[in-house]
């Protein structure tokens, strides 16, 4: 495949792309590079596109794998802070408040609307995807958001 067939076939796909790798990583830049390393995978391979039938489906397969290489990669990257220093603990008084306002907003969130609670638990916790909570609730994506953002809103109006 020559640099004009690639650019009249894959790059007009640019925005499609970043659309999709913002909705799966939630971050901009990281969005951004994972768009760039798509490009860069196929051109690399271009002799090879010849064969493939949609450039669309190709192109948009091999982001989601970007993408989700780059979500493993930083799940193994976050570790847990070790406190292993004085200077470094936690004073008791600023514990307690901690364990205070964790105990108000566990609780706030106990309070909500089972379906709200669930979505936020989901979502937050769990750190699901609006497709797989959908699918596990058996809810639209649209009614998962409007549920999410209710929940949300009932917690931003409360002090912890």
């Amino acid at each position: 495949m020559g640099s004009n067939r690639f650019n009249t076939e894959y790059l007009p796909l640019a925005p499609l792309l970043y659309r999709i790798a913002f909705h799966i990583l939630e971050d901009e830049a990281e969005a951004e590079d994972a768009v760039q390393e798509t490009f860069l995978r196929l051109w690399e391979m271009r002799e090879r596109l010849d064969t493939v039938e949609s450039a669309k489906a190709y192109s948009i397969r091999i982001l989601k794998n970007e993408c989700l290489d780059r979500l493993r990669r930083a799940k193994k990257s976050v570790k847990e802070p070790q406190c292993t220093t004085r200077e470094t603990a936690v004073p008791a008084d600023e514990l307690m408040d901690a364990k205070r306002r964790l105990e108000k907003v566990l609780g706030a969130i106990k309070s909500l609307p089972d379906s709200q609670r669930q979505v936020l638990l989901l979502r937050t916790v769990d750190g699901l995807s609006y497709e797989e909570i959908s699918r596990r609730m058996g809810m639209s994506q649209l009614s998962l958001r409007v549920l999410l953002a209710r929940a949300r809103k009932n917690l931003s109006g409360r002090k912890f």
